[in-house]
């Protein structure tokens, strides 16, 4: 859309013209959205009758500009849900305002799907963590310079402070434990996310830092998604791959592809984690 016109265009507007597309073209509406993160795309082929939709096909979506994020809503059932599932994400990096980037989420909620299901790759923080952790968000620090809630509020979108003492909700943590204790996975813990914005990774002094603030595991994304979640009324289940551990005593250089190589690794206990757990929400 040309810059003028979006301008034009107001953001509830946009909202509600994504949303129509939608509604016309599912033959059901989600009830559960799942964000897949870095490396984590291929647990989108899950899907059964799965109806793909580009995100550059649906009017105002932002278009994802990182190679190993798909770019595709994919739409059906999984677990025995209808599920909506974001194949990439977007990042306050990439330009993109945090309102902007949770517009997917907003949209899908707006559908009326009631539970937010996100993965994502991250940096182990915690010295206990090793490459290959999967771990249950329990809390999360906003280290991005931006709130998605920033501006006027739409009062049927959600209230204008909404609560996060209790972001990730507690019973979804206690069944994927369950659950990964049934499957045999023993890497899984939980633990604080902290988001920064990126995209440059960081220092040995941001990393003393920000784990000195009480962060286990750091990213660039989820936690915007999280807020609009629960403003609008979602409950959360968060889960990140740990792909490397940040000793800032000793810091070794971390490539990105580095990064996705872990992740994609990982990919098969986390669609084993989310086939058990799905169908038990």
């Amino acid at each position: 859309m040309p810059a003028t016109e979006q301008s034009s265009t107001s953001y509830e507007q946009r909202v509600e013209a994504a949303r129509q597309f939608l509604a016309a073209r599912l033959a059901e509406a989600p009830e559960l959205v799942l964000i897949l993160g870095s490396g984590l795309g291929a647990v989108a082929d899950l899907v059964e009758n799965p109806r793909v939709l580009p995100y550059g096909e649906i009017p105002h979506f932002p278009r994802s500009t990182v190679a190993s994020h798909a770019g595709n809503l994919v739409c059906g059932r999984l677990g025995g849900k209808t599920v909506a599932v974001l194949q990439g994400r977007f990042h306050y990096y990439e330009g993109y305002s945090t309102r902007e980037l949770t517009m997917p989420l907003r949209v899908l909620s707006r559908l009326g799907a009631r539970t937010l299901v996100t993965t994502g790759s991250a940096g182990g923080l915690n010295t206990d963590y090793a490459p290959g952790t999967l771990m249950l968000l329990n809390d999360h620090l906003n280290f991005i310079p931006d709130n998605p809630l920033r501006g006027s509020n739409i009062e049927e979108w959600g209230e204008r402070f909404p609560d996060l003492s209790q972001a990730y909700d507690p019973e979804l943590r206690r069944l994927s434990r369950d659950c990964a204790r049934r499957l045999g996975i023993d890497r899984l813990r939980e633990g604080v996310y902290v988001a920064v914005a990126g995209p440059s990774l960081e220092t040995p002094a941001e990393t003393r830092h920000i784990r000195n603030c009480g962060a286990d595991a750091v990213g660039m994304s989820m936690v915007p998604e999280v807020i609009v979640a629960r403003h609008a009324g979602m409950r959360v289940l968060g889960l990140a791959v740990v792909a490397n551990v940040n000793d800032p005593d000793n810091q070794q250089p971390i490539l990105f592809e580095e990064i996705i190589r872990e992740t994609e690794a990982c990919g098969r206990r986390v669609q084993q984690l989310l086939q058990e757990v799905l169908p038990r929400l």
